[in-house]
C-alpha cells in the first residue's frame, strides 16, 4: 500500500499543496532539493514559513542533522517545489512525484555530515511505498551551477526513480549538490529494494493461479476473482507501472487488467499473439524482479 501520509513526520501548514497528477501513466520519482540554508530547530521553522508563504512547498522537509521530518501535503498529490517546462506541469508528472527539501547547501553535499535516523527510515520507506527504485536514471548530480545541465527531458517522463533538482527539465538550479547517491539507500536499508515493505522474504505468485485468473475473470461477474492474493501482487505491480489506475487493482484479472498485461508485454518487446495479456514466465518475473516478488511455476 503506497503511503500518502508518513507517520514519522510532523504536520506543516494546513495539508494543501498541490493537485492531482497530470501524467500518470509515467512511473512514479523522487526530486531532492536543498533549501540553501542552515539546519536546526529555528532554520526548520524559519524555511517551513518561507515556503508556504511563498506557495513553494514540496512534500517534505528534512534535517540532515536532527533527523527531523515535516510534511507538508499527501504524497499523492503534486508539489509546487519544481518550475513547469513549458506546458508541462513538472510537479505532476508521473503517478507520484515526492519533492523533498533538504536544509542544506548544494556547495556542501549534506551526506557528508548529515545524521540519519528513525524520520529518515520513514522517508525512504514512504518512497519506497511507491514502487520507485533505488536507482538514479539521470545519472550524476551537478557538482557547481556550471555544471547543471544534465536534464533529459526523455529520461524525466519516462523513468521512475531518484532525481536531484539539477536534473529536471525546465529548471536552473543545481542542487542538491554532489551528495552520495548510494549513501540514501544505505541508510535505510531492505532487503527487497523497491518493494516498499523492508521485509526479509519476498512474496511469491503462482504463474498458473494467474494464468487461469486471466482466462477465467474476464467472463465472470464485475469483480470476479479466481486467484485474488496472485493477482493482487501482479495487479499492484502494473500500476506502479503506470499501465492500470489504481482502482481496478481488485484481484480480478478481468479485462481491464488484461489490457495492462497486454500494454507491458508490448513494453517487453512482444508483439502479436505474444502480447495477448496472457501472463508468461518471462514476463511475468522480470516485473516481479522489479516490484518485489518472486514466481513459482
Amino acid at each position: 500500500m503506497s503511503e500518502i501520509w508518513i507517520k514519522e513526520a510532523e504536520r506543516l501548514g494546513d495539508g494543501t499543496i498541490g493537485g492531482a497528477m497530470d501524467l500518470v501513466v509515467a512511473p512514479a520519482r523522487a526530486v531532492w532539493h536543498t533549501t540553501e540554508s542552515g539546519a536546526g530547530d529555528e532554520a526548520f521553522r524559519a524555511v517551513a514559513a518561507h515556503l508556504i508563504r511563498n506557495s513553494a512547498e514540496p512534500h517534505l522537509l528534512y534535517d540532515p542533522t536532527t533527523d527531523r521530518l515535516g510534511q507538508f501535503g499527501p504524497l499523492d498529490m503534486s508539489a509546487r517545489a519544481l518550475r513547469n517546462d513549458g506546458k508541462a506541469r513538472t510537479n505532476r508528472v508521473g503517478r507520484a512525484c515526492v519533492q523533498i527539501e533538504v536544509l542544506g547547501r548544494a556547495s556542501k553535499p549534506f551526506t557528508g555530515y548529515w545524521k540519519p535516523g528513525p524520520n529518515f527510515r520513514g522517508l525512504m520507506r514512504a518512497i519506497r511505498s511507491w514502487h520507485i527504485p533505488d536507482t538514479w536514471p539521470a545519472g550524476r548530480l551537478a557538482t557547481s551551477a556550471g555544471d547543471a545541465d544534465n536534464r533529459s527531458r526523455s529520461v524525466w517522463l519516462n523513468k521512475g526513480g531518484h532525481y536531484g533538482h539539477a536534473n529536471i527539465p525546465g529548471n536552473d538550479h543545481w542542487d542538491p549538490g554532489n551528495i552520495d547517491q548510494s549513501a540514501l539507500f544505505k541508510a535505510a536499508p531492505t532487503t527487497s529494494p523497491g518493494s516498499g515493505s523492508g521485509s526479509g522474504s519476498k512474496p511469491t505468485v503462482d504463474l498458473s493461479n494467474v494464468v487461469a485468473a486471466a482466462r477465467r475473470d474476464p467472463s465472470l461477474p464485475q469483480g470476479g476473482t479466481t486467484h485474488k492474493a496472485d493477482v493482487l501482487l501482479v495487479e499492484k505491480a502494473l500500476v506502479a507501472e503506470g499501465l492500470l489506475p489504481s482502482h481496478r487493482a481488485d484481484g480480478s484479472f478481468g479485462t481491464t487488467t488484461i489490457e495492462a498485461y497486454a500494454a507491458l508485454q508490448r513494453r517487453y518487446g512482444f508483439t502479436g499473439a505474444e502480447a495477448d495479456g496472457i501472463p508468461g514466465k518471462s514476463t511475468l518475473t522480470k516485473l516481479g524482479a522489479k516490484h518485489g516478488f518472486t514466481v513459482r511455476g
